[in-house]
């Protein structure tokens, strides 16, 4: 496939499901015992509603798995439009920021008490459910702190160091990275990573402080250095010889994941499961090592209350105790979601815990340090538009033979093209 941001966010989501139709009964009736809640498939979401069940036996949610990340958001647009809305809404991080241009669409948190609670989460991930004029408009469930999962038996064979101190330390730049990449293939004439798209440029230009947009809400995107150096990094990757050129999630790259035809990935915490449920064989093959540059994040989703919602306060305390500091560490514990409070980031429940298939790596301090050196950029209305775009273009240089002399002024071009303008 050419390489679509909402597949790679319904992937991020480790949705790749057949779309449910939203349940077309009645909502909760009003009467804040009961409240409709929509999420995605395939994220066992089931999991935390069953928590909850078990605490509040006299509440009633009824959850339905509206089908991939996409899929799920696009349902909501039409309801928004006029159809019968949730009481409670799941939004793909990316997905978020033109429901974030509609504040009138969707219940002030601050409303039900959202003030007393913003502060519990990490400022950079709660910042983007913020409209213009203030109004909170969703509530964080996860992000996805970001490091390069390696196959140790791989590395091995290529006279690279295994353990993850001595692997980290060999790229504490992604231009280092690229040389490491170059250094694997001359020892094997394999593969290094899967592909300079998503695993080179999309991570360096989430590292920026500046991103498609200024901090004053303009497009900057074609003039933004840091923006072009991330991009020149990902056309590097591309023409060092180092890709499998196997697009992220495509079955080509699932077989290429499960044959060790390429010995590192880009892996956010949710690729965790990714992996394991992809190549079940490779069990305590790999190890994490830290990203590029230190930090990183792809992925997160948010709790939304859309206007017409019938049972809001409902739907705002399985909000406010399921996203409480408490609760995300307990998800964490259940299915492996990277808490967004960073008060827990120190409890012994994430630092402890210990991944078999990736080496005992300790995958909670791993993944809670990535996202401590980040900093806050505005995701616009029409990021994952231009994204998009410099991911195909540098798709283009790797699989297709697009010249890398011109990549950055075709993407440019597109992007103009795409968002008019």
């Amino acid at each position: 496939m050419t390489l679509r941001l909402p597949t790679l966010l319904a992937a991020a989501a480790l949705v790749l499901t057949t779309a449910c139709t939203p349940g077309t009964g009645g909502g909760g009736g009003g009467d804040g015992t009961s409240f409709e809640f929509w999420s995605f498939a395939a994220i066992n979401q089931k999991l935390s509603v069953d928590a909850y069940r078990e605490k509040h036996p006299d509440v009633e949610v009824k959850l339905t798995e509206v089908g991939t990340s996409t899929e799920t958001a696009q349902a909501l647009t039409t309801a928004l439009a006029g159809g019968k809305v949730p009481d409670l809404v799941l939004i793909q991080g990316d997905n978020l920021p033109k429901f974030v241009q509609q504040p009138q669409n969707f219940v002030d948190l601050r409303t039900l008490g959202a003030d007393d609670i913003t502060d519990d989460y990490l400022d950079w991930v709660m910042k983007q459910s913020v409209a213009k004029d203030g109004e909170v408009l969703g509530i964080p469930t996860d992000v996805g702190g970001m490091a390069i999962a390696y196959r140790t038996d791989l590395f091995a064979a290529a006279q690279l160091p295994t353990d993850p101190a001595a692997v980290s330390a060999l790229w504490p730049s992604w231009e280092a990275f690229i040389e490491t990449g170059k250094r694997y293939k001359q020892a094997t004439g394999k593969a290094f990573i899967d592909n300079a798209a998503t695993s080179v440029f999309y991570q360096a230009v989430n590292q920026v402080s500046e991103k498609y947009y200024s901090e004053g809400r303009d497009l900057v995107y074609d003039r933004n250095p840091q923006v072009r150096a991330a991009f020149d990094l990902g056309v590097a990757a591309a023409t060092a010889g180092i890709t499998a050129g196997q697009t992220s999630f495509e079955s080509a790259w699932s077989a290429g994941l499960a044959q060790g035809q390429y010995a590192a990935v880009a892996a956010p915490s949710w690729m965790l499961n990714t992996i394991r449920s992809t190549a079940p064989d490779t069990a305590g093959k790999w190890a994490i090592a830290k990203i590029p540059g230190g930090a990183g994040n792809w992925g997160g989703s948010y709790l939304a209350i859309p206007k017409r919602a019938k049972n809001p306060q409902a739907a705002w305390n399985y909000i406010k105790e399921m996203q409480s500091p408490q609760g995300q560490l307990d998800h964490f514990v259940r299915v492996g979601a990277l808490p967004s409070t960073p008060s827990v980031y120190q409890d012994e429940k994430l630092t402890s815990r210990q991944d078999p298939f990736f080496s005992d790596a300790r995958i909670g301090r791993v993944y809670t340090d990535s996202l401590l050196g980040l900093k806050p950029f505005y995701i616009g209305p029409d990021s994952a538009t231009i994204g998009q775009e410099f991911l195909n273009s540098i798709t283009n240089v790797e699989q297709s033979g697009g010249n890398p002399a011109t990549a950055w002024d075709d993407a440019v071009r597109n992007i103009k093209t795409a968002i008019g303008g």
